[in-house]
């Protein structure tokens, strides 16, 4: 019997994971279930959002189901730490990049699929004044590890660093800047990285019969790092002769997102503009409600939700937030381990439940969060659990 790891995290990560875990039981997925230590209570109690005690169980189990997460910037982390841990040196760091880093789960897949009947779904002008609505197959793939998101920053940088910065041309309007007054990123990406993400995309469009890979970086301004991804692109492209390698610059994409996003098959970006060309293409099927994601290495893997932790709905009984995303999520953990059987009848039965229209989140009714959404024909998260449930049979 295979075990899962089980983060629930922070938020509506409490609530949609247990919700996915009934769905799994009951479409026949056998499996024992341990619970993970992380997010925002742990920092506040230990220090540490992601403990040890939880990097062990992944290192043992190597499969996780991961809720949501709670971060906040890091003055404001600091002041909720428990007084006895207050300038004891302890500093905040998103727990799920800790997980990424630790496990190099540098593959980041994030489909975006329209469901048909979703209520949500983009709707565009046709030529004649009518409307259409496209559906929407894209997957993104995020390098996860590298990028701007490398925890690679200073503020008031060493002197080692600054003298390093130094001797770049461009340093020149920095001269008179004080050190104490700067705060510096950096965004590296390496060839290996770079190649291995863009040559997994290649793949993933050559198994589902995707006719084009999409770089979407901006190589006309950040020549270096953006220009590394998409010359490794067209090594790559050539040994896959039957799919198109297309390239767009990140802002001009958010720009045409909404004009053809039915012609991207498979896109592929550094780690920020790889979060921010996911979230755009998920407002296109439903919102974050919808959107699922992976996080693969060489032996780990984590599958998560892309929406937050939305603090503000987990205590509300009944729940109304929407666990389709986690579901979605699950399903991607099940293909990853095999269970297609499985994975593919969760997904046909969700497909049935959004297309039907009688079991509706608030979102997908397009209301304002809050307990009085039941009043106005909204179903609880169990009970849309309940209805992709009922399907199954």
């Amino acid at each position: 019997m295979r075990t899962i790891v089980a983060m629930p995290g922070d938020g509506i990560g409490k609530v949609v994971l247990p919700e996915a875990i009934r769905l799994l039981d009951a479409a026949g997925f056998k499996a024992e279930y341990v619970h993970g230590d992380i997010g925002w209570e742990f920092w506040q109690k230990e220090g540490n959002a992601l403990p040890q005690r939880t990097i062990d169980l992944l290192e043992e189990h190597k499969i996780g189901l991961f809720g949501a997460i709670t971060s906040k910037p890091k003055d404001a982390a600091a002041e909720e730490l428990a007084p006895e841990l207050r300038d004891k040196g302890y500093v905040y760091f998103s727990p799920i990049v800790g997980l990424r880093q630790r496990f190099n789960l540098d593959i980041c897949i994030r489909p975006c699929v329209s469901l048909k009947g979703n209520p949500l779904n983009f709707i565009r002008r046709s030529a004649d004044g009518g409307f259409e609505e496209p559906m929407v197959n894209t997957a993104i793939f995020r390098q996860n590890t590298e990028g701007l998101y490398a925890g690679i920053e200073w503020t008031n940088p060493p002197e080692n660093v600054h003298a390093a910065l130094a001797t770049h041309p461009k340093w020149k309007k920095f001269a008179d800047v004080p050190k104490e007054e700067m705060a510096i990123s950096t965004r590296i990406i390496t060839k290996t990285a770079a190649t291995r993400i863009i040559r997994a995309a290649f793949e993933y469009a050559k198994k589902f019969g995707y006719s084009n890979v999409t770089v979407c970086e901006k190589p006309n301004v950040l020549r270096e790092t953006s220009g590394m991804m998409l010359s490794i692109a067209k090594q790559i492209k050539e040994e896959y002769p039957d799919i198109d390698l297309w390239d767009t610059n990140i802002d001009a994409q958010m720009m045409w997102l909404t004009k053809n996003p039915e012609d991207y098959g498979v896109v592929v970006a550094e780690n920020m503009f790889g979060d921010i060309i996911s979230d755009g293409f998920a407002g296109l099927i439903g919102g974050l409600g919808f959107a699922c994601s992976a996080n693969i290495g060489d032996e780990v893997a984590v599958f998560e939700p892309t929406h937050g932790s939305a603090p503000k709905y987990e205590k509300l009984d009944p729940s109304i937030v929407n666990p389709i995303a986690m579901f979605l999520s699950a399903c991607m953990m099940l293909d990853h381990i095999g269970e297609n059987e499985v994975s593919d009848k969760i997904k046909k039965a969700i497909a049935e439940v959004v297309e039907e229209g009688k079991a509706r989140t608030y979102d997908m009714m397009k209301l304002r969060g809050g307990p009085k959404v039941f009043e106005q024909g909204a179903c609880t998260t169990q009970e849309l659990t309940d209805a992709v449930i009922a399907k199954l049979k």
